[in-house]
């Protein structure tokens, strides 16, 4: 059976050099990141994929977000030197990249829907990959909404990976986020802010068919089933804040209907009731097989495994196990796998 990764990582040669040019160490990621040999080395990120029959990846970078690496000039380069080089890899190595998907520069709106173009086009992305913000800037802004119309147009999926910043403090108090916090909690919490505002921006009203993948089986989204259902339903009712009050009228469903209209992973580090949480939340033509590979305590060799290991063990068909581990990608991402 193949097991096709939606969601791993990876820095292309040319990208990688010129990345970590750009910034310091001590920046957004980069000490976590500069530190995983699979993401630029491909003989050791070979090594760590061999044991497991059938696994292929669709290639995307990791963090930290191309807005975050500088000016619009500056992302634009690194989406070129990252899109073209993850296109070269799956040329070379298609037994194993069976698909990428493209990183656009966010910071310049404009380039990124050119970008993305180019990418699909030119290159034969499989998709296009987005954060949670903009540099902290939500994407619920009409800015923004070219894009989306264009990956509606495309009928090709758009990947969120989450962000946030240890800068981003948990309390008013503090200057910063201790202990990972801004990452373990702030990270699903990005996620999920993020689809409640595509949710009240009416994106789906607009855009029956758009389909976007949310990273670690939408954040926080399954866990609070009933704050999105019954909860939401009470919009308005608890500030006089016009925008509120107008938002749940504006809406032809449920939010609840909504917030399951988005895709998810299994990147959950091999935690299998969350798993089954997700599962039962989205359902199983909505959920794809990923491990967030490399990032693991081991440096990519712990999570293909325990990820293998949860979707063989959740309480599903084999026909859903099926659909999880490649039936959904190959029809979303249009692949066509090797033989």
């Amino acid at each position: 059976m193949f097991k096709i990764d939606v969601f791993c990582h990876i820095f292309p040669p040319r990208y990688w050099q010129a990345m970590t040019k750009q910034i310091a160490g001590s920046a957004y990621m980069q000490k976590r990141v500069r530190g995983i040999q699979a993401l630029h080395d491909l003989d050791h990120r070979f090594r760590l994929m061999e044991p497991y029959e059938g696994y292929v990846q669709v290639l995307s970078l990791a963090a930290p977000p191309l807005e975050a690496l500088g000016e619009p000039t500056v992302a634009r380069e690194l989406a070129r030197l990252a899109n073209e080089g993850m296109a070269d890899l799956c040329q070379a190595y298609p037994d194993r990249f069976v698909g990428f998907v493209a990183s656009l520069p966010m910071n310049d709106p404009d380039a990124a829907v050119e970008e993305a173009r180019y990418a699909i086009d030119e290159l034969g992305a499989t998709g296009v990959q987005i954060y949670t913000n903009v540099n902290g800037a939500p994407l619920d802004q009409p800015i923004y909404e070219p894009l989306f119309a264009f990956m509606a147009e495309r009928d090709l999926p758009i990947w969120v990976h989450p962000s946030r910043e240890p800068e981003v403090a948990d309390y008013r108090t503090e200057d910063r986020s201790k202990y990972d916090i801004w990452w373990c909690f702030g990270w699903p919490y990005e996620t999920s802010v993020f689809m409640a505002r595509m949710v009240f921006w009416g994106l789906f009203d607009r855009y029956p068919n758009i389909k976007i993948v949310t990273h670690h089986m939408g954040g926080m989204v399954p866990y609070f089933e009933g704050r999105v259902g019954w909860g939401l339903d009470s919009l308005g009712k608890r500030t006089d804040d016009p925008e509120d009050l107008a938002a749940r009228e504006r809406l032809r469903e449920r939010p609840y209907e909504y917030f399951r209209r988005f895709y998810a992973d299994t990147a959950l580090f091999g935690a299998l009731p969350a798993t089954e949480c997700g599962l039962a939340f989205f359902g199983a033509e909505r959920v794809l097989f990923a491990t967030d590979f490399p990032f693991d305590p081991r440096g990519g060799g712990l999570f293909i495994g325990e990820t293998i290991r949860v979707v063989e063990n959740i309480t599903a068909s084999r026909e859903d196990k099926e659909r999880i581990f490649f039936g959904n990608a190959q029809r979303l991402l249009r692949l066509r796998l090797p033989r």
